[in-house]
């Protein structure tokens, strides 16, 4: 008797999915519509974009220590290029920039013959340890005044 009971309430749960199924909404399949064609014009590939030409004059400022202690004395040196030959007798000036006001430096050093310069800093506990702090360098040579990449450090 109770593979019969077994038997019956398959056959009860087979009939409850058959009337949910027919009683589920109708699906409709939606055809996807085509997609329209790509075509590359070959006179597009033969437009160039102008190539820049590179700056006449390039500089860079880095320090001697990137993280220095707060009351430590660190140089920061910069270079002048020209057409990527050194600028000897460029006049360099100095800012650090302090979370807490710009210092400018008293130092207006010549550029060497390999174009180079530097400068004494000082940190003198300005700046909060863990504070990056950055140093703009600018050339000045005869009309020209070439702004470098700025050094970078951050007392530690």
């Amino acid at each position: 008797m109770k593979k019969h009971a077994y038997v019956l309430w398959f056959i009860l749960l087979m009939a409850v999915i058959q009337l949910l199924v027919a009683c589920a909404p109708a699906v409709t399949v939606n055809q996807a519509k085509p997609q329209s064609t790509v075509t590359i014009v070959p006179s597009f590939q033969a437009q160039t974009s102008p190539i820049a030409k590179p700056a006449l004059y390039r500089c860079g400022a880095w320090s001697s220590n990137n993280a220095p202690g707060g009351y430590s004395t660190i140089a920061v040196y910069a270079r002048l290029t020209r057409q990527v030959k050194p600028v000897a007798g460029a006049v360099a000036r100095a800012t650090v920039h302090f979370q807490y006001g710009d210092a400018t430096l008293d130092q207006q050093p010549t550029s060497d013959a390999g174009g180079y310069v530097s400068f004494t800093l000082p940190l003198m506990g300005r700046q909060p340890g863990g504070v990056p702090t950055t140093v703009d360098v600018t050339f000045t040579f005869g009309k020209a005044k070439i702004d470098c990449a700025p050094a970078f450090f951050t007392p530690q």
